[in-house]
């Protein structure tokens, strides 16, 4: 089968084509042909040696990637699926997922039946971004109706995926973007939009029940000056330093990084929310397997509205 390895960190040109055998599966797993893969700024980063990369360098050469949707093609016998089935998931993060293959060996726990409704493009895209967002909003934060949600970062792939689910809650949600993708965002279902560009965050002290912070940084400190006592402050992208949970600690806030981790479970309730056009996928732009080093080019650009999705 044709797949995409690194044989240690660096720039796209460590992005290295070859011929590897088609993997075997166990009883738990199912042997999925590849029809669409997700590109996330962790993989950008795992692959310039950062991200996740520390975690699996000893497993070199690595078969970077965790988003995928596509066939079932040899289901085990404890699996839970047949030959045929379409699936869509987020595999083995934060381990080795090994999606950039035109086969992937999956356990079956992380996978759930694409709806019949969405392309498996659009069903890539709803992955680790879509899991990020319903795992830090529903499970982590318990969004209620009702409440006031900052999302920052809001027309990016976790960013307008939380913005989704937190309307879908009945929540009053702001999104942070650009002036260039106010609309975008507001298109989304946010309430209010905020151009990050020279905001003084003073404004709106005190007011924000729940805030999900996708850029890190400076933002962490923006961030805990908007947030209500007792709110909740998630950091995916950085983990909040002692110096930083101490302030929000002052505040009353609860401050904590998280990272996501697969679960078909939860990939089900993103399924149902897909099949019922609660969420959709925003898909950017669309690259060719022979393309990957375009896709990574463009994730690592930071421009990216929504998803960036590479087709086989």
């Amino acid at each position: 089968m044709k797949a995409i390895q690194i044989s240690e960190p660096g720039g796209t040109d460590k992005l290295t084509y070859t011929e590897l055998p088609t993997p075997k599966i166990n009883n738990d797993e199912v042997l999925v042909q590849v029809k669409a893969i997700s590109i996330n700024p962790v993989d950008v980063k795992s692959r310039a040696g950062k991200g996740v990369f520390g975690r699996l360098k000893d497993e070199l050469p690595l078969i970077l990637g965790w988003d995928i949707s596509g066939v079932v093609q040899e289901a085990g016998s404890n699996s839970g699926f047949k030959k045929g089935d379409e699936v869509f998931g987020m595999v083995n993060f934060p381990g080795h997922g090994k999606a950039y293959a035109e086969y992937v060996a999956a356990p079956s726990s992380h996978l759930a039946l694409k709806p019949a409704n969405i392309s498996h493009s659009e069903a890539a895209a709803a992955t680790l971004a879509a899991l990020t967002a319903y795992q830090a909003t529903v499970l982590k934060a318990n969004v209620q109706a009702g409440q006031k949600i900052l999302v920052h970062a809001a027309s990016g792939g976790v960013g307008h995926f939380a913005i989704q689910i937190a309307k879908h809650l009945g929540a009053e949600v702001t999104g942070t973007s650009s002036a260039k993708n106010k609309d975008f965002v507001l298109g989304l279902g946010a309430d209010h939009h905020i151009d990050y560009h020279g905001y003084n965050w003073g404004e709106s002290a005190n007011e924000y029940d729940f805030i999900f912070d996708t850029v890190g940084g400076d933002n962490i400190d923006n961030s805990l000056e908007v947030a209500k006592s007792g709110s909740t402050l998630i950091s995916i992208p950085t983990g909040l330093n002692e110096a930083v949970t101490e302030k929000a600690r002052v505040k009353g806030v609860n401050g904590y990084f998280f990272m996501v981790s697969s679960n078909g479970d939860d990939m089900k309730v993103i399924a149902e929310w897909l099949a019922k056009g609660y969420i959709k996928s925003h898909i950017s732009e669309t690259f060719g397997f022979n393309d990957m080093a375009l896709a990574h080019e463009h994730v690592e650009s930071g421009r990216t509205v929504g998803k960036v999705v590479v087709t086989l």
